[in-house]
């Protein structure tokens, strides 16, 4: 069976490839800088000859509004056309959890025209949404900051480890199509602001967060404490704790 993994070279795709070829399946990995565009099309038609899966982990790389529905829409019409084509049988596609809730961001609205367009497709789909990355808490500290000053809501979160995201993804790719959208989160529920202060506290960083209800998620989005976590109780649930695996990040990077 030969499964292509779109953003195959990417945090989630090279996890997903790896875990996929450890378990003997014929991988494919795709992206741009393999020779496979899905904006543009370039090597598409080539990467799903005789493809029976495609799981497409792929983000853009703009977040501006109009360059990321651009991004969203085009790429998809284009992969979904392709797998047309090729006779692809399972969609798998990573998005986020609350999607729907979020979208006074661009960058949301572009993912829920994403998702639209996989239920329009006649090709039978999973749509594994995630919660917010271990990894990607930087950023949010990163966006947030003033001088030395992080304003963060106490909005709940439940983070999850990118290697467990893969491993999810690479169930739902090896199972039957859901036809529909599954959740996935962390065990841990944390406020944001709680958690980005252990971050920093963990990596020796002298900001200081201070919690601000008004503050807004990413610059643009106002959240509560159901915006970032699943709202349904069949939720696929992780087991990395994100504070092992913070003691484990701040031990390898000393």
């Amino acid at each position: 069976m030969k499964i292509v993994v779109i953003g195959g070279s990417g945090l989630i795709g090279s996890k997903v490839v790896k875990n996929l070829r450890e378990l003997g399946y014929e991988v494919v990995p795709a992206s741009p800088s393999l020779g496979v565009n899905t904006l543009t099309g370039e090597g598409l038609a080539e990467a799903l000859r005789g493809a029976q899966i495609v799981v497409d982990v792929t983000n853009s790389p703009s977040f501006e509004d109009e360059a990321v529905m651009e991004f969203f829409v085009t790429s998809n019409k284009n992969l979904l056309a392709a797998e047309a084509v090729a006779g692809v049988s399972h969609h798998v596609a990573l998005s986020v959890v609350g999607t729907e809730r979020l979208l006074q961001s661009g960058y949301f609205r572009a993912k829920l025209a994403q998702e639209e367009l996989i239920k329009a497709s006649p090709i039978p789909y999973t749509i594994v949404r995630a919660t917010q990355f271990f990894e990607f808490i930087g950023s949010i500290a990163y966006v947030a900051t003033e001088g030395d000053i992080v304003r963060l809501p106490s909005a709940l979160t439940q983070p999850i480890v990118s290697d467990d995201v893969a491993a999810v993804v690479t169930d739902f790719a090896l199972g039957a199509p859901v036809n529909g959208i599954v959740d996935v989160a962390g065990p841990d529920q944390i406020g944001l602001d709680e958690l980005v202060r252990q971050f920093l506290g963990a990596n020796q960083d002298a900001r200081q967060v201070i919690t601000d209800e008004n503050a807004l998620y990413f610059g643009s989005v106002e959240v509560n404490d159901q915006s970032l976590v699943p709202n349904d109780s069949s939720a696929r649930i992780t087991t990395t704790r994100f504070h092992d695996w913070l003691n484990r990040s701040v031990t390898q990077g000393n």
